[in-house]
């Protein structure tokens, strides 16, 4: 057998990723707000580049039938977001102007400072206090005495180490310590299991006298951090809105955050006269300038369009709410807009869109069907789960519904579900089982 090497000139075709091929599929997941800041940072290093926001009036396409474009939705956000501003406190900042009405010594206000940095939204401490008196390089019982000073501070609880101790603080700052109460405070697992008998006899009170305790410490607030940061972050402006009007549904990109690339190629035609380097340099940054132009309005019009197939799909959820999700997935809509699979996963991954029913992710609307009794019935993941949450936030917290028992329901009203996956999905929706709740109304109950 004889072995050789040799040059073969042969032509094949193939699909090459460029850079702006990779750029324009990456500006598909892009949120308004996201698209602005690269268009921003884009014009720092594009002298023929500029951003601005538009006002233009766009409407779905028209192959959404029922589906339409909305005008005036920049203004309505435009006016929501000048209501109010955030005045509100910080629990740092709370904490701190606390502290500072105690008087502490340069050397101990150094040390309550680094119990201020590990404070948690809770406002308790989020790390062990010998982890801070490392890091002070500070020993361990003037750390305990200044950690003792601080958590005199209003309201109190503020920097407890554990849920016992921010009780503790609590009735001690409103006289409430009694034996009892510290019985209980020094026996939680107990109360956590609703283990009311076994409290009532490691406290050696009657369950009468045990009652009128927890109905104290009820008043508590196991996380007073919390007041000041209770209130959700604002959630990001939505960059799909959908309105209800005469004709049906309307869908449109919202105004007031959609940014416009503008392309500035006066004066390119003076600056190509000069040297064949500056030429090919305005030549280039004139192509990168409308080449995005070009790309941002296609990424507009595609998540138009799919927003657009949602709404179609969708409406029993506007109408009606999250228990009429029907069956959807990316197929599905990339088949009626004429795009790839991929395109849809991607203009959906960091969309918003504001619905009568709030504002969701695009995700959000894309379920599986489930295996039901009737061959066109319109069940998905979404609506059981949505059910599922109906039915125990209904039920009787003495006898809380079993998972099997919610088969059955399910099962009555035509969806077919395993045990478990009703387990599964009421994980997914943090709900504890039946054997939970019931101890959890066990202690309500009890107050």
């Amino acid at each position: 057998m004889y072995l050789s090497t040799a040059q073969v000139i042969g032509q094949k075709q193939s699909l090459v990723i460029t850079a702006q091929l990779q750029q324009a599929i990456h500006l598909l997941q892009m949120g308004n707000q996201e698209l602005t800041s690269f268009i921003e940072k884009q014009s720092e290093e594009n002298p023929f580049l500029t951003v601005k926001s538009t006002r233009a009036e766009r409407s779905a396409p028209a192959a959404a039938p029922g589906v339409s474009g909305r005008a005036g939705a920049a203004d309505d956000w435009d006016r929501i977001a000048n209501i109010s501003s955030d005045t509100r406190v910080s629990l740092y900042s709370h904490a701190a102007a606390e502290v500072d009405r105690l008087g502490l010594s340069p050397e101990d206000r150094r040390i309550a400072e680094c119990f201020l940095e590990a404070l948690e939204p809770s406002g308790w401490l989020g790390q062990p206090i010998e982890e801070i008196a490392f890091s002070a390089a500070i020993d361990l019982a003037t750390v305990e005495r200044v950690l003792g000073e601080i958590q005199l501070v209003e309201p109190a609880g503020l920097f407890a180490r554990s849920l016992k101790e921010c009780l503790w603080l609590q009735a001690q700052d409103k006289d409430l310590l009694t034996p009892v109460m510290e019985g209980i405070l020094s026996n939680l697992d107990l109360l956590g299991n609703a283990d009311l008998k076994g409290l009532a006899r490691a406290c050696d009170v009657t369950l009468d006298e045990l009652k009128r305790e927890l109905r104290v410490i009820r008043s508590f607030n196991p996380k007073p951090g919390a007041i000041y940061d209770a209130e959700p972050l604002s959630q990001r402006p939505p960059d799909l809105i959908v309105t209800e009007g005469e004709e049906g549904w309307k869908i449109d990109l919202n105004r007031s955050t959609l940014p416009t690339v503008v392309v500035k190629s006066g004066g390119s035609a003076r600056l190509r006269r000069n040297s064949e380097e500056t030429r090919n340099y305005v030549d280039e940054r004139l192509s990168v300038a409308r080449w995005l132009s070009r790309a941002v309005a296609h990424r507009n019009q595609t998540t138009l369009a799919i927003g657009a197939e949602i709404v179609k799909r969708q409406a029993a959820f506007f109408e009606k709410g999250a228990a009429h999700l029907v069956p959807m997935i990316l197929r599905d809509v990339a088949d009626a807009v004429g795009v790839h699979e991929s395109t849809v996963s991607r203009v959906t991954t960091g969309i918003l869109m504001q619905t009568p029913q709030g504002t969701v992710p695009l995700k959000m609307f894309f379920n599986a069907a489930l295996g039901n009794r009737e061959a066109d019935s319109n069940s998905s993941a979404a609506a059981v789960r949505h059910r599922i949450k109906q039915l125990i936030g209904g039920e009787n917290p003495k006898s809380p519904l079993s998972d099997d028992t919610i088969v059955k329901v399910m099962k009555d009203e035509g969806v077919t579900l395993a045990r478990r996956t009703v387990a599964k999905y009421r994980d997914m929706l943090n709900i504890p089982s039946s054997v939970q709740r019931r101890r959890q109304a066990i202690v309500s109950g009890a107050v």
